[in-house]
């Protein structure tokens, strides 16, 4: 199951970025996630690694992540362990500069187990995991253009735009 969103956000990438590497800011927005935390002493960077417990659909999800793209204030990409839980599961978070802002884009993919039975799971789940990704980025706009108000030297003009 695949899942690709975007929003635009009345900020400059450099306000967003510490929303998407920094433990404590990832999980005032990203809903579903309980924990998130760095496992490796590097704490940036492609292999570093990371601990992410998830409450989606379903039980909890314990789960181990590797970073597979790192690039301040643009992207950053991560790819679980093998272990418990779903087949494979990668998350990519993008930033893209516009002129009102950046355009911050979530992606991810999420293969289930259970061969024919995990692939009818997803389909009836795709719905759900979209309009959570949306409330997901919905959250993250809120927090960060509020911290860009409290600082009204960064802050551009917009509106909200979820772009499907």
């Amino acid at each position: 199951m695949e899942v690709q969103k975007s929003i635009l956000i009345s900020a400059s990438p450099d306000a967003v970025w510490p929303f998407m590497v920094q433990p404590d800011k990832v999980l005032q927005w990203y809903l579903t996630f309980q924990k998130f935390e760095y496992t490796s002493e590097k704490r940036s960077g492609v292999g570093s690694t990371m601990y992410i417990e998830e409450k989606a659909a379903g039980p909890l999800m314990e789960m181990n992540f590797v970073i597979t793209e790192w690039v301040a204030n643009q992207l950053l990409a991560f790819r679980m362990e093998p272990g418990a839980g779903p087949k494979s599961y990668e998350q990519r978070w993008s930033i893209e500069p516009s002129p009102s802002g950046c355009i911050v884009t979530l992606w991810e993919e999420v293969q289930l187990p259970y061969g024919i039975i995990g692939k009818w799971i997803e389909r009836i789940a795709q719905p759900k995991s979209e309009a959570t990704v949306e409330k997901i980025l919905v959250k993250l706009k809120t927090l960060v253009e509020t911290v860009e108000e409290e600082n009204p030297e960064t802050v551009s003009d917009t509106h909200l735009e979820l772009q499907f």
